[in-house]
């Protein structure tokens, strides 16, 4: 009889940390945050424009001087000050939610535009991200020229494929 209170009680234990550990051990500190309301335009997956709606101009930012390991380093402008003009694609980068690929268009040197032909956007969740941290990352890589960019809060995956894959296409350029 004592022999069997103590598996119980072993049992007991084991399940209770189990449990302790799916519920606080496994959030990793990157909860999701609320993000702004959208547009009603939604992008369909095989878009090759930018994510319709750039309502998120207010989104706040992280800073993102320690990217992850595996993610290559941030391209900067080449030593001449300018990259060959073109269209330059970088490669898929996994965001969690989906893939993330980044084309990147060169004019007179400079970093000018880009487009998202393959983005996450399977469910709601994964669209509200995109379509709200996309026009911030894509901003804010036109403004500095390169892929070293803030990760937007509440989306720190998407914003480090978007790192990623922007890199490699620079990279080219």
């Amino acid at each position: 009889m004592n022999q069997s209170i103590k598996k119980y009680i072993i049992g007991a234990v084991i399940v209770g940390v189990f449990a302790a550990y799916a519920i606080f051990g496994n959030n990793n500190g990157t909860g999701t945050t609320p993000v702004l309301p959208l547009s009603s335009t939604t992008p369909s997956p095989s878009s090759t424009t930018q994510v319709a709606g750039d309502t998120t101009t207010s989104a706040t930012t992280t800073s993102a001087s320690n990217p992850p390991s595996g993610t290559p380093p941030a391209s900067t402008v080449a030593a001449s000050g300018a990259y060959k003009d073109g269209t330059y694609t970088g490669t898929v980068a996994d965001a969690f939610y989906g893939n993330l690929q980044v084309v990147a268009v060169i004019r007179n040197g400079k970093l000018a535009d880009m487009q998202f032909p393959v983005y996450p956007s399977d469910s709601n969740h994964s669209r509200q991200i995109s379509n709200s941290a996309l026009p911030v990352l894509k901003q804010e890589a036109i403004t500095a020229q390169s892929a070293n960019v803030d990760v937007v809060s509440g989306a720190t995956q998407l914003s480090q494929a978007f790192q990623q894959s922007l890199a490699s296409a620079l990279g080219q350029a």
